[in-house]
């Protein structure tokens, strides 16, 4: 990792990923639109290799697919389910239908939840079954009906989690054609009203096109970690943190940014012992070269730095996390103190690991119990205080030049 003053931050450090993919799907999505599963088919074949007839998985293949896993593994899965549908709870505890009223004028609002989501479950590098819980689980939570679960060259251990968390339909179809099908519908993949999850720069960039025909959640680019750290903090676990991140694809993004320049050395050297030893160093590698470990001179410096740049994970290992913590303000989920993996948060300790990338914090939380939701309000108003509305509704109609409005307004007085 090359190690840099803060002086020597150009913009390009700030800039966000920007993906070249997206005239390249629109093809894929307009045949899936009009030749549903034969279309879905066709692009299966073509970039998974593989010639499927049915695509949903019955229920004798998910119960098969527990038989290929060991009890430790249906254990850890049961355990971070668990966990993180505690916090999907807790978050849905904390929104609060209401109705006021304020003579005469009554007006409210409910929490609603959505009909039919899809879960886009990543597949092609790595099998990723946290991702099933992560999306499933908060959804079931929400009380959305029908949860479908999409995942290119589906594994196991994807099926069991998905079954764990929840789903209503499992599809072994993944790529721009799945995210395609859950938008338009196929004569065996239906339409949802909402796609969540993450995926490559071609699935991102299909959330993107079919965005308006259905909700999504968020446009997810490359994995992040940015870490602060001052001289307490321990070189092994940050360089383990950032080669965490780093394996995912070689556009991670894995940086540090402390006040000591002792720290940053140790780090480095870390870094490049640990991923000799790691069978994703290949990876990991090439994400590596390309992060920067940056030297600022006070704390202050560094939460700026952060606050910009607005990374999907942010960890802090300093002597005092509380002179800070206040200060900084753009981030997908913060970890706090040497113990605070951010792996616990991909996994298993309970908030969402479907965060906000390329400096999307800066605007959006993560995936949450209140994406599969709609808040709804109402109003119900007695003839005797809509007389106290009429004037000043009439007045702004006029104002804007809205003569049928006014209209609407004045005529019931």
């Amino acid at each position: 990792m090359k190690i840099i003053n803060k002086e020597e931050l150009t913009e390009e450090f700030f800039k966000a990923f920007e993906s070249e993919a997206i005239e390249s799907i629109r093809e894929i999505i307009k045949d899936v639109k009009n030749k549903g599963d034969e279309a879905v088919r066709e692009y299966t074949k073509k970039f998974d290799k593989l010639e499927i007839e049915k695509f949903e998985l019955t229920k004798e293949q998910i119960k098969e697919a527990y038989s290929k896993l060991d009890k430790e593994t249906i254990e850890a899965l049961k355990i971070a389910a668990k966990n993180i549908k505690k916090f999907a709870q807790e978050q849905l505890a904390s929104m609060k239908e209401f109705e006021t009223n304020n003579n005469g004028v009554i007006l409210g609002q409910k929490i609603i939840p959505i009909e039919k989501v899809g879960c886009y479950v990543p597949g092609g590098r790595y099998p990723l079954p946290s991702t099933a819980l992560m999306g499933a689980i908060p959804a079931k939570v929400a009380g959305v009906k029908q949860v479908i679960v999409c995942s290119p060259k589906i594994s196991p251990v994807t099926i069991v989690a998905a079954d764990i968390a929840g789903a209503d339909r499992i599809f072994n179809v993944g790529g721009v054609q799945a995210v395609a099908a859950l938008a338009y519908g196929t004569e065996s993949i239906p339409k949802v009203d909402k796609i969540v999850g993450p995926g490559n720069e071609y699935v991102a960039a299909a959330k993107k096109e079919v965005y308006g025909v259905v909700g999504i959640d968020l446009i997810a680019g490359p994995s992040e970690v940015l870490v602060i750290a001052d001289e307490a903090g321990n070189p092994e676990f940050i360089a383990a943190d950032l080669l965490a991140q780093a394996e995912h694809d070689p556009s991670s993004r894995a940086e540090l940014i402390t006040t000591s320049k002792e720290l940053a050395e140790k780090v480095s050297k870390s870094v490049e012992e640990q991923l000799e030893k790691l069978k994703t160093k290949e990876i990991a590698g090439q994400a590596i070269e390309k992060s920067s470990i940056i030297i600022c001179k006070n704390m202050d410096d560094a939460v700026e730095i952060a606050n910009k740049r607005a990374p999907e994970h942010l960890e802090i290992q300093i002597k005092n996390p509380e002179l800070i913590i206040g200060k900084l303000k753009n981030y997908g989920s913060l970890f706090i103190g040497e113990y605070s993996a951010e792996v616990f948060g991909d996994y298993c300790s309970g908030p969402n690991h479907t965060l906000p990338t390329n400096s999307s914090a800066r605007y959006t939380g993560g995936l949450s119990v209140k994406d599969f939701v709609k808040i709804l309000t109402y109003q119900k108003i007695t003839k005797e205080a809509s007389r106290e509305l009429i004037k000043t509704a009439s007045k702004l109609a006029e104002v804007e030049g809205l003569d049928a409005h006014k209209n609407a307004a004045d005529i019931r007085s």
